[in-house]
């Protein structure tokens, strides 16, 4: 019995964190969409909301999304479209001087300011956390070059915003 109970919180556990990565990748789409469009966030949450979110596929179709942590969408696009000229300072500060922020592609900005938003406000999410789930949130638009850059770019955000907490030895490299 108790390894049913184990089990059912892992499997919880693992169902929550799918919620939070789908959070993410559709606040990247919304945020992509409020770039775009110049249509208000909450308008946007709303459209998100009952047309992706929580729609439910019909039979033989597929789901756009999977099912998302609403409260962590909202918080995102939300925070992002009313910091982005803070996320860009931030961003720009840490990207090559080859690159500017307004150079990216619409996309890819939008998955790093997403990442700079939850390295800054998000304090109870590692930064590893962050990195990962915004390097593979890249990963399902673009290739190595991108998703490299993303890495990077959150890397350098996560050591100056939160030092101390990446450790000593990330990546494979050793200190010393």
């Amino acid at each position: 019995m108790a390894d049913e109970k184990a089990v059912s919180g892992k499997e919880r556990s693992q169902q929550l964190a799918l919620e939070r990565r789908a959070a993410r990748l559709a606040a990247v789409q919304a945020l992509y969409q409020w770039e775009q469009t110049g249509t208000k966030p909450d308008v946007i949450i709303s459209e998100f909301s009952v047309h992706r979110i929580a729609r439910r596929p019909q039979e033989g179709e597929d789901a756009e999304l999977p099912p998302a942590d609403r409260k962590l969408f909202t918080e995102l696009v939300r925070g992002v479209a009313a910091g982005v000229s803070e996320l860009d300072d931030m961003l720009s500060a840490v990207i090559s001087d080859e690159w500017r922020v307004e150079r990216l592609e619409s996309i890819l900005r939008a998955i790093m300011r997403c990442g700079a938003y939850e390295l800054a406000h998000r304090q109870d999410v590692p930064p590893k956390v962050v990195i990962s789930e915004y390097v593979a949130v890249a990963d399902a638009f673009f290739g190595e070059k991108e998703t490299g850059m993303t890495n990077g770019v959150l890397d350098k955000l996560a050591q100056s915003l939160r030092p101390g907490e990446l450790g000593a030895g990330r990546g494979g490299k050793t200190t010393g």
